[in-house]
Order: structure tokens, then sequence, then C-alpha cells
């Protein structure tokens, strides 16, 4: 049985412990706000430009010009440049785990194709690092605020290496930001573009350039927002996850500390019922 000693530096350490996952709970949530309000606003922005693009493609239909594109090539998928977005911390819950998770699952359903893994975040790094994978590239430091200069690093090269024909295929793993209880695992299929017209009302555009001209101006763009979107929903999704973390193991903190502190009242009752045992015992032998 421990002594009372032990168990009060055990209370004292949960108390401690508990002291630091509320103070990590309260800076994460101060920066979920500003991340979840760049995510809402970025939203409408993303639906717009794709309903922009669609339209373009509606129009320029038809084109020669078009099929040209060489961001709209769709050749056989044998080299697939596949990148991943992680967070640079951990105390995060399941966040990065289920990311690997499915980054895992995705080279197993590709083991036939030559895949190179284009890693965003330490997690990511230290994981892949070690194991038989092509890294083509890793970046570390911006989970938590990435900016539009890191979203363009990335569009430009991975936009090079497909016009090149380095790559036939470009996917995106991340988490989306959902609610602060819910962080969905994404995966999205960059290049080649997919920009055919949908069954939505078309708008009338009155075009001054023509359409075609258009459309190449405005798939690398779009790429572009489509992975700082990307950067902006896992940067939320990563403080959300860390501030449920954080709460729960304070929570768990102070149900170790009720139980502690309920076995170290046991263990002092039965303390002094033992001491007042051998008083009363040898009065006993005394008389």
């Amino acid at each position: 049985m421990p002594s009372l000693i032990d168990i009060r530096r055990r209370i004292r350490s949960v108390k401690n412990t508990q002291q630091i996952t509320k103070a990590m709970k309260m800076v994460a949530t101060a920066r979920l706000r500003r991340a979840q309000e760049r995510v809402i606003n970025a939203r409408p922005y993303s639906r717009m430009a794709g309903e922009i693009l669609r339209n373009v493609a509606a129009a320029a239909a038809g084109d020669e010009r078009v099929g040209e594109n060489p961001l709209l090539a769709v050749r056989e998928e044998k080299r697939i440049q596949f990148i991943l977005i992680t967070s640079d911390r951990g105390l995060a819950g399941g966040f990065n785990s289920n990311l690997i998770k499915a980054a895992q699952q995705f080279l197993t359903e590709h083991a036939g194709q030559e895949v190179q893994m284009e890693l965003y975040g330490r997690k990511a790094r230290d994981f892949f690092i070690r194991r038989p994978v092509k890294v083509s590239g890793e970046i570390t430091g911006i989970s938590q605020a990435p900016t539009l200069a890191d979203a363009k690093a990335l569009a430009d090269k991975i936009t090079d290496r497909f016009k090149n024909e380095e790559v036939d295929a470009v996917y995106l793993l991340y988490n989306e930001f959902k609610s602060v209880l819910t962080q969905k695992v994404t995966l999205k299929k960059l290049l080649p573009m997919a920009v055919q017209a949908d069954d939505a009302p078309q708008r009338d555009y009155i075009f001054e350039q023509p359409p075609a001209e258009m459309l190449g101006r405005l798939l690398p763009n779009y790429i572009l927002l489509q992975i700082l979107e990307a950067f902006l929903e896992s940067a939320a999704a990563e403080h959300a996850a860390r501030m449920t973390a954080m709460d729960a193991a304070s929570t768990n903190a102070n149900d170790v500390i009720n139980k502690l502190t309920l076995y170290m009242n046991r263990v002092r009752q039965a303390s002094i019922t033992r001491e007042i045992i051998e008083v009363v015992s040898g009065a006993s032998a005394l008389e």
C-alpha cells in the first residue's frame, strides 16, 4: 500500500498536468476562432470560383484549344503525386493518426504505381521518412498559420511537374473542418482537372476574350485556391481537435484527482484506526 506522501505527490502531479491541459485548451480555443473565421470566409469564395470555372468551361466547350491545355491532359496514372497535410504538433487526439491511416490505405491501393509523397507537417515527415516510400518534398512549421505564399509554392511545384509530365495525377489528403467536434478526412484529386459543366443552371456571361483563353488563366488560380482552402481547413481542424483533446484530458485529470483523494482518505483513516488499535492494545497489556 502506498504511503500518504506518495499519494499526495501523485495528486499534486496530476493537478499540475491538469493546469497544463487547461492552458493548452484556452490557447487552442483562441486560435480556433481566428482559423474558423478564415475558413468560413474562404468557402463562399471557393464555391463561386468553382461555379465561374464551370460556366467558362461550358462556354468554351467545342473549342480545340481547351483540349490543348496541359492541366486538363488525362494520362494513365503511372506516376502519382500525393500530398499529405498533417500538423507539426501532437496532443490533438486522432487528427494525425486518421490521416496517416488514410495515406497508408492510399499507398496500398496504388501499390502497382509510383507514388511520390509531398509531406506537409512534422508528423507526416517523422512517420514516412522511416518507411520505404518516395518523398519528393517536406515542409514543416506552417500547419497552424498557413499563408498564401505557402499555397502558391506548392501549387507552382505540382503544376510544373504535371505540365512536364513528371507525374500523371495529383492527389491531396487533409482534414476538413466540419465542426468543433468533427473533422473529416478528405481525399481530393487536383490534377488533371475536371471542369465539365454540371446540371446546375448556367449564368449567361458576356466574354470580351475567348472563353478558352480565360479558362487557361483560371485553371492555375483555381488550383492555388484549392490548396489554400485545404491548408486553412486543416489548420482549423487541428485547433478544434486539440481543444477537444485537451478538454477531455482536463476532465480525466479531474476524475483521477477525485479517485486519488478518496483513496488517500481511506488510507489515512486506516492508518488512524491502526494507531488507535495499537494504543488500546498497549494500554490493555499494561493492565
